[in-house]
């Protein structure tokens, strides 16, 4: 007999969640998932899910609320004795401390990765990690998805864009860059900056030909937005006839809203692995619960995920 199939959500993006069933074929497990007067958390599997190949969708930004909560999830799973439990995290937080790069300070990504495995995950399921090595952070198998499928097809189809360069916003960023300016068949540059201290961003040097031509701006999240709003001025500044971006976690805290107003920026396009916490009109959104559904359907039936993304 087939193993059943059931889906179930976290409540830090429950749209995507609603997406990805939908996409699939199906819906939402039922859940309960609730906060006591002091905070503290509460998860339920409302329906049988003994024997099932379970999948549970939680991005895990900041508060600290997502990642308990997934952790909660994960435990009830394997204590109501499923086959498999996979956590689907369409963005994996804390994943930019990923390495020990000053005195006494925590690898949060690896701890992060401990407290899944340890509260039961059998496999992860993630996109665009803002770091390639975490996947070695994990002894249990790690699907690893790209947003640039997504992406892609856009300006492949949807909106083409002529005399267009590729720029990587910083060093990190450029075998992302070269491989969206190659399938897109764009140029490439790159902007060489420096990181006085966390959350602010200096643009050094521009490396390449940007003037006259189109310009977009890729990079894999977008927090206070210093970094772009930094670049596209400097590119601005240097040339560029109009500068688009594609980012694909869009967690713009603090001034990242006002600072994509105020930059000469003329749209910037994000996916829903993070809900936004409003609305901009400098910013549209492309949904990636398809790839998500698409995964899931191949890991449930024991089919390779690197087939979706080849050319």
């Amino acid at each position: 007999m087939d193993t059943p199939l059931a889906i179930f959500a976290g409540r830090s993006n429950i749209a995507l969640s609603r997406a990805i069933a939908e996409s699939y074929g199906t819906k939402l497990g039922e859940l309960t998932i609730k906060s006591f007067s002091d905070g503290e958390l509460y998860a339920k599997y409302e329906q049988s899910i003994r024997g099932e190949d379970v999948f549970v969708i939680q991005s895990t930004p900041p508060p600290g609320d997502n990642i308990i909560e997934l952790l909660l999830l994960l435990d009830a799973a394997k204590r109501a004795s499923v086959k498999r439990v996979t956590a689907v995290i369409p963005y994996f937080g804390y994943a930019r401390q990923d390495r020990k790069d000053q005195p006494r300070v925590s690898i949060a990504a690896k701890l992060m990765a401990n407290l899944l495995v340890e509260a039961g995950a059998d496999r992860i399921l993630t996109m665009d990690l803002h770091a390639s090595q975490i996947q070695g952070f994990f002894d249990i198998p790690l699907d690893h998805l790209y947003a640039s499928r997504a992406f892609i097809d856009h300006y492949k189809k949807e909106d083409p864009i002529d005399n267009l360069v590729v720029v990587a916003p910083d060093v990190g960023s450029i075998k992302m860059a070269r491989s969206y300016s190659k399938r897109i068949g764009a140029s490439l540059a790159f902007i060489d900056k420096r990181r006085p201290k966390q959350n602010i961003a200096e643009v050094m040097n521009i490396i390449g030909e940007v003037e006259d031509k189109n310009v977009l701006i890729i990079d894999d999240l977008i927090d206070t937005a210093g970094t772009l709003t930094n670049a596209a001025v400097a590119l601005k500044e240097r040339g560029a006839l109009s500068i688009r971006a594609a980012s694909t976690h869009p967690i713009l805290s603090g001034p990242a809203y006002q600072r994509i107003e105020d930059s000469p920026i003329d749209e910037l396009l994000v996916t829903d692995t993070v809900p936004l916490r409003k609305p901009s009109n400098k910013i549209k959104v492309l949904s990636v619960a398809d790839i998500f559904a698409e995964a899931i359907e191949r890991i449930h039936t024991n089919d390779t995920i690197s087939a979706l993304f080849d050319d």
